[in-house]
Formats: structure tokens, sequence, C-alpha cells
């Protein structure tokens, strides 16, 4: 009766456990039309740099699969090592949480033809990103007209052009601010906080900082976010 129970214990705690790893865990699949051999890389920022945190060989098959630990939802990098050559069309970014994600690519346009599923971080990242590109594109037309203004001399119109880009910033910060707080449950809000508007006035991240759902803040960017703010505030 006693090894009944101790093994009715053991099997309860090994299911505790397993459930415990998979709530954590990232199944990442995905396929690279036209690749037959080379290396990709798993990469995520630590500190200031990409360090790999797994590798898989490609050797005749384009599919591939692999298992990562996750503590937290965070952005990583799929790089691919092509060995002969020096395209800088190499490193995917996606948004990785705990579950099933899929990347689908092809091989001569590695990152413009990137799918990526499975991922509601990542989804609304790429919502993020498709009107933030507006602001981008705008600031590069601008920065063409200028530079034509000021091969005419046009001092007027550098003066305009100017205000206009200072306006474009501005919209442009207001709308990364409006995202993160509306997107509140999802880490992608500290990680625009912190990636694309750390320069904004306190203000507008402290509002990010105080809106985040609990989860959100307790994870790498909510934590991030939130000893960031504190270290602005110490230095005013």
């Amino acid at each position: 009766m006693k090894k009944s129970i101790a093994l009715l214990f053991t099997l309860l705690l090994l299911s505790s456990c397993g459930k415990e790893v998979s709530e954590n865990n990232l199944h990442l699949t995905g396929n690279i039309k036209g690749l037959k051999d080379g290396t990709l890389y798993i990469q995520r920022v630590v500190d200031t740099s990409l360090v790999a945190i797994d590798t898989i060989s490609i050797d005749g098959m384009s599919n591939f699969e692999t298992d990562i630990e996750l503590k937290s939802a965070e952005m990583l990098y799929l790089f691919l090592d092509r060995g002969v050559t020096n395209s800088m069309d190499n490193n995917i970014l996606f948004f990785a949480e705990p579950g099933n994600i899929n990347i689908e690519t092809n091989l001569d346009s590695y990152i413009s033809s990137a799918k990526i599923t499975g991922s509601k971080n990542h989804e609304k990242y790429e919502e993020y990103q498709k009107i933030n590109s507006r602001f981008k594109d705008e600031n590069l037309d601008m920065i063409e007209q200028r530079f034509n203004a000021l091969k005419k001399g046009d001092v007027k119109k550098i003066d305009s052009l100017n205000a206009k880009q200072e306006n474009n910033i501005k919209r442009k910060y207001l709308f990364a601010t409006n995202f993160a707080i509306n997107n509140k449950d999802f880490e992608v809000s500290p990680y625009i906080a912190l990636a694309e508007i750390y320069d904004i006035n306190i203000k507008y991240l402290d509002t990010i900082q105080k809106s985040m759902s609990p989860k959100v803040a307790k994870s790498l960017y909510g934590v991030k976010l939130t000893e960031y703010v504190a270290k602005i505030k110490k230095q005013q």
C-alpha cells in the first residue's frame, strides 16, 4: 500500500513538473524554401549583443524544428548563416512566446517573405510596424526633399521641412505611446516603450509602465521598463 501511494505521489509530481515545463516552452518549426545547406542560429539580445541560444543545421531538408525554454515572451532572431554570401538579408526578428510558432520564408527574400504565425505578441508587433513604417517613409521623403533644398539654398523650404519633420516625430511617438497603452495586456507594450520611444518625455513612459497588466509587469520587458522609469526619475 505504501509503495502504491509513493508511486502515485511520484507520478503526480512528474505530471506537475511536466506541465510547468510545457507552459514555458517554445516549440519552433519552419521552412526556408530553396535552402539546401546552411546553419540557423536562434539568437537573443544579451546586454547589447546578439547571443546564440540554439543552433540548427540544415542538410538537404529545408524544414526545421526545435524547442526553446522561455522564461518570458521576448524578441528573438532567426539568423541564417548561408556560408557562401555576404548578404545582409539574414536575420528575421520574431516575438517569441510559450507555445507553437511557425516561420515560413524562402532563401531569395529571407526577411521580406517571412510569415510568422502562432505568436499573439508578434501579431501585435506587425500591427504596430505597419503604421510605424508610414512615419519612417514620410521622414525619408522629407530627408530627400531637405537635401534638394539645401543644394538650392532654399532656406524657406528647409525651415518648412524642419517643422514637418519635427511634427512627424511627435506623431510617431504619440502613436507608439497610445499603442503601448492600448495593448497593456501584451509583452509587446513595454518592448515598444523600451525599443522605440525610450527617449520620450518620462511622463509618457510612466503612463505606459503604470498601465501594464500584472502579468506583463512581471515579464522580461515589463521589469526592464519599471527599472528604466525608476532610473530616469532618480536622475531628475
